[in-house]
């Protein structure tokens, strides 16, 4: 009888994790240091990894599309070629299991509690200052300090209603303090549009897998600003959204939160004062406005208070906050609370005003305006990251290991000439997720940035930004530096 020759197997289909190599040094989000998948992530990693690369690439171009046409854009100001992007969006998430995000979210309750509590004192009191805690020059001297605050507390008590703390995980798994972000923190827009994007292209991932919701954020946000309206507000308070305009960097938040939240985006010509009373224009006339969600600094929130020459903010608008007449969120002069000089205090601020241990440590930083700080600083500025106390956005920072050495003296200068105006942090090799890049998951380093709303209650939206620096290596995640994001997926207990 002829023979038969028997068929060689079937190549096996690539999967999408097949070739993905974990960070040898950073805590992956996904794998374990073996490549075995972390035990909360199973379900996710066994169900996204039976896609094939093919497969995958078509499900990015459809939310690459979605991300178009819904207009899901940022800008950046110092881009010569446009300032108009679309943010870069991954589609692998970022999956955090139920009891660590409880203990995350207690931290995070907790360094609120006392950043107003700090901000309550400092403006009226200065308990903390007198007792030392904090040097009063330090305090005192900052940029953020208003001394037009003094002696006024205000509508609700509350002084930062919204916050985004920035968070990042240390190579041995533990999660830090980074800064806090009190004045206008930006981004949660982009928690939504991610949530919405990853439910329209894996619809059955969700079916699977219970991922913690973050789609009430707005209507929390609403009816956190209207339980701290001042007296005399109607009933349901009126809360307005104040943006700057269309060229600011985060317009597209602002009208994505006024529109979910269904209330009023405004600009400064839109409001006046009268009385000591803020209205918004209408073509009914003249509505009183009660809370005003506001996006611009505190420089140009009134030309009569701050900057004469700010077109964007009202006349009279800090007179009326002053009167007791409407509520400012977040409040005027919260830029102390979040300087990078004084963040390293934040963990004494907890000791000092709660009688408690942080739930959440911060990362070891040197304050270049004690001279001791800065002499190390000075001496080991190849080793060190560099911050400007008052600068975001990856803005105004030496990194000193990918530094070159005038880039190093320049710094040098910049520091003997206003040491005040900077701090430095050891480098620590944030956590890695894996990230499409190019053809295939690649290990990219990630941070966090939770949102915690605060009225009458504190309440913190389940997960946050995750920003990832799409670079092989670096460790600046900021969308003006080329970052992207991720869905956070924080999951039901028991999953």
């Amino acid at each position: 009888m002829p023979t038969v020759a028997t068929p060689p197997p079937a190549a096996t289909a690539p999967r999408l994790f097949d070739a993905y190599d974990p960070h040898p040094r950073a805590w992956d989000e996904l794998f374990g240091r073996a490549g075995d998948s972390l035990a909360h992530c199973r379900a996710l990693v066994e169900r996204l990894g039976r896609l094939g690369p093919d497969e995958f690439r078509r499900k990015r171009a459809s939310a690459d599309l979605a991300f178009v046409n819904q207009g899901i854009t940022f800008s950046v100001y110092s881009d010569r070629r446009g300032t108009e992007k679309i943010f870069p969006f991954d589609l692998i998430p970022r999956p955090i299991p139920a009891a660590e995000w409880q203990t995350l979210e207690a931290g995070l309750v907790q360094r609120l509690t006392a950043l107003n509590l700090f901000l309550a004192d400092i403006y009226d009191g200065q308990r903390i200052l007198k007792d030392g805690v904090i040097p009063s020059d330090l305090a005192l001297g900052s940029k953020g300090y208003r001394p037009e605050m003094r002696g006024f507390r205000p509508p609700g008590g509350v002084y930062v209603h919204i916050c985004g703390t920035d968070l990042i995980r240390d190579p041995a798994g533990q999660f830090l303090v980074l800064e806090d972000n009190g004045r206008t923190p930006s981004g949660v827009s982009y928690v939504l549009e991610n949530r919405a994007v990853m439910k329209k292209v894996f619809p059955h991932l969700f079916a699977d897998i219970r991922v913690r919701r973050v789609e009430d954020y707005p209507h929390r946000l609403r009816d956190a600003l209207r339980s701290v309206a001042p007296a005399g507000a109607g009933s349901p308070p009126c809360v307005v959204v104040l943006s700057p305009g269309p060229y600011n960097s985060a317009y597209f938040e602002h009208s994505f939160l006024a529109r979910h939240m269904g209330v009023e985006l405004v600009f400064g010509p839109d409001l006046f004062v009268r009385d000591d009373v803020v209205y918004l224009k209408t073509t009914r006339g003249p509505q009183r406005v009660d809370v005003v969600y506001r996006r611009l600094d505190d420089d140009f929130l009134d030309p009569e208070a701050f900057r004469p020459d700010s077109l964007l903010g009202v006349p009279g608008l800090f007179r009326a906050y002053r009167a007791g007449n409407v509520t400012l969120a977040n409040a005027v002069g919260t830029g102390v609370a979040d300087d990078k000089a004084v963040y390293p205090y934040v963990e004494d601020m907890i000791r000092f005003y709660l009688s408690e241990e942080p739930v959440l440590r911060n990362v070891p930083t040197f304050i270049c305006a004690r001279p001791d700080d800065l002499r190390y600083t000075l001496d080991n500025l190849d080793t060190l990251v560099v911050k400007a106390v008052n600068e975001s956005g990856g803005y105004g920072m030496l990194m000193g290991p990918s530094s070159t050495a005038a880039q190093r003296a320049e710094f040098a200068a910049k520091l003997r000439d206003n040491p005040r105006n900077y701090v430095a942090q050891p480098v620590v090799t944030l956590s890695t997720c894996p990230t499409w890049v190019d053809d295939a998951p690649a290990p990219r380093h990630v941070d966090l940035r939770p949102y915690i709303v605060t009225g009458k209650t504190t309440w913190v939206l389940p997960g946050g930004l995750t920003r990832t620096a799409l670079t092989k290596g670096s460790l600046v995640v900021n969308s003006s530096q080329g970052g992207g994001s991720k869905d956070t997926w924080v999951l039901e207990d028991g999953r």
